[in-house]
């Protein structure tokens, strides 16, 4: 069975236990703390939940995860066909969930990595040495760029929110921290740019949910 046929199936089988639990796809989306438009495409066969969405469903539902993978048209005897092709896009989902979590952290490494650098640089050079610290204060808001990046380029928006959010509130630090440090300014009121900032970003993403969709086919 190729992947396709296998989307559709998982997708009519998580229609039919929805509709038999008196659920609507925006009531399922909530309990799954997913966007309603993902439960659509899962329900269309555009796309499948990942391996652990389909355990939580299983629960919700109170059936067993095979009974999501069963072809809904198919009369008993040969399901392992089945099972069997769903254990391979597990695991290729799984696997791609790896490597994008190794991607995510050689990501954040290298980011620290050049701040670490910096300091050292700066640190050994006397008239320097008193900035040598700031490098790391800017890797923050750095670092949560690179991997708003990263994950909006894989079409997973689960942490943008909080990820806006850091580097807002990271940058404001930074700049922050060099007005103190190197022009002993202590212009604390800089802070105040952050809560307007805060309640835009907040009301953005109340207008706009982003689909969660990190793993899925």
């Amino acid at each position: 069975m190729d992947d396709e046929k296998l989307k559709l199936h998982i997708g009519r089988n998580i229609a039919a236990y929805r509709k038999r639990a008196g659920l609507t796809q925006a009531g399922l989306a909530q309990k799954l703390n997913y966007s309603d438009k993902a439960v659509s495409k899962w329900e269309r066969g555009e796309s499948i939940p990942d391996v652990i969405t389909l355990a939580q469903l299983a629960e919700l539902f109170q059936i067993r995860v095979g009974d999501l993978l069963e072809d809904p048209d198919a009369l008993p005897g040969n399901p392992g066909a089945l099972e069997k092709a769903m254990t391979q896009v597990s695991e290729k989902a799984l696997k791609r969930k790896a490597d994008k979590n190794v991607i995510l952290a050689l990501s954040s490494t290298l980011v620290w990595f050049v701040a670490l650098l910096c300091f050292v640089i700066l640190s050994s050079i006397p008239i320097t040495d008193p900035y040598s610290t700031l490098p790391f204060v800017y890797a923050v808001p750095a670092n949560a760029i690179v991997l708003l990046s990263l994950r909006s380029a894989w079409r997973d928006f689960r942490w943008n929110q909080a990820l806006i959010s850091l580097i807002v509130w990271g940058s404001l630090v930074s700049i922050y921290a060099t007005l103190l440090v190197v022009f002993q300014i202590h212009f604390w009121k800089l802070f105040l740019l952050g809560i307007p900032g805060q309640i835009a970003i907040f009301l953005w993403f109340r207008m706009f949910r982003p689909e969660k969709e990190a793993s899925h086919g």
